[in-house]
């Protein structure tokens, strides 16, 4: 029978007698948690910044044109489009959304902030919800709405006052908007956005000539939201019947087919992964090299009459002590950190991945640890005490 309170004594008077060991590989571990958690946070926060807007759209299709290749800049959807998509039975309501990017100039920073200039059509899929102000009014009203992160970056409130500057026909102007509206976090494409009227964005957006067409706006994608969103794949199947030169899919399909999407969640991926590679390589041979400097302490205790199970059992405990220890201050680092990074840095910590990250590298150090389990059951006592002589 294992004797759990022998094994705890072991495990725990070794740890004390030898703090500054231990204590070291504690600090390996931490500085290992710390970077898997932040490769893990990274990695959340860009795919976050890349696929945000689309997450929250309240939509169940989006339009592209047939010949984009689901890439959001190529695409181009026109008023006809847009008729055709509210003409079919079965869909609610049809919005759109056309993106530029644009320097956003507020009085105390006349250098600009770079953000996602995006047009939509007022009270329709597309329009983002305020959590504060009112939603968007009238087509050609200089009114607009800010995302979270755009109110952090610049500072702006509810009734405060700026200019997007955009390049029209080489020269630089300015346009006045008042904000109205503050959304929750909606970035595209990693950077912050402003929604306004799209006849407003039409007349401020970047384009090459001063006159614009308002009547002739091409969005770049269509945003179709249904009576019966449980019949989401056969609708989309319809709409591609029904009009003509588009591609329909489903939000989590727009997401993944965002340029850098799948390479950059790929490779965050892949990194974290070698990470706990080198932390199960390092922790485990750590413990082995201890386990064999006391070799000849196991064969006495063997000796002795200390079952195997019983030196395995204490093995075991202060091996995950020890990790837990370094897990431990990790995460705190992390916390501490994560605390005074700057809002523009992509970093998001995700509770469930957290969680998963912080089991995974608990489990670092037993997983480790197997090898020098395998020394210890095959230490043979006169063998020990030989080489103890």
């Amino acid at each position: 029978m294992l004797s759990l309170p022998l094994s705890f004594e072991l495990a725990l008077l070794e740890v004390w007698r030898n703090k500054s060991r231990f204590l070291l590989i504690s600090t390996v571990v931490a500085f290992i948690t710390l970077l898997v958690l932040f490769t893990a946070g990274l990695a959340e926060g860009l795919g976050l910044g890349n696929r945000e807007y689309i997450q929250n759209l309240r939509a169940d299709a989006l339009v592209y044109s047939d010949k984009s290749e689901l890439f959001v800049s190529a695409s181009r959807i026109t008023q006809k489009t847009l008729r055709d998509l509210r003409n079919i039975s079965g869909v609610d309501a049809v919005g759109a959304i056309a993106w530029a990017p644009v320097a956003l100039v507020t009085a105390n920073n006349s250098v600009g902030v770079k953000v996602q200039l995006g047009g939509v059509i007022p009270g329709q899929p597309g329009e983002p919800e305020v959590v504060e102000g009112s939603q968007l009014s009238g087509k050609r009203e200089n009114v607009a709405i800010i995302d979270r992160s755009t109110a952090i970056r610049t500072g702006l409130k509810l009734g405060d006052k700026f200019q997007i500057r955009s390049v029209v026909a080489r020269k630089d102007e300015l346009y006045e908007f008042t904000v109205v509206g503050l959304a929750g976090s909606q970035q595209y494409s990693l950077q912050s956005t402003v929604f306004v009227p799209y006849q407003s964005w039409e007349k401020s957006r970047p384009r090459a000539q001063l006159e614009t067409d308002v009547d002739a706006i091409v969005f770049n994608l269509g945003l179709v939201r249904l009576s019966d969103p449980t019949n989401a794949a056969s609708m989309r199947r319809q709409i591609v019947q029904s009009v003509d030169e588009v591609l329909v899919v489903d939000k989590q399909t727009a997401w993944e087919n965002t340029p850098g999407y799948g390479p950059q969640q790929s490779t965050l991926s892949l990194q974290r992964g070698f990470t706990l590679l080198i932390a199960l390589i390092v922790v485990g041979s750590f413990f082995r090299i201890q386990t064999l400097q006391k070799v000849a302490q196991v064969g006495v205790l063997k000796a002795i009459g200390t079952r195997s199970g019983t030196i395995v059992l204490a093995s075991l405990i202060q091996i995950f002590a020890v990790t837990a220890i370094g897990v431990l201050f990790g995460v705190l680092a992390t916390l501490g950190l994560a605390a005074v990074i700057p809002p523009t840095v992509p970093i998001r910590f995700d509770g469930s991945t957290f969680a998963s990250t912080v089991v995974l590298m608990l489990m670092i150090g037993p997983l480790g640890g197997l090898v020098s389990v395998q020394v210890l059951l095959k230490t043979e006592p006169l063998r020990a005490l030989g080489l103890a002589s």
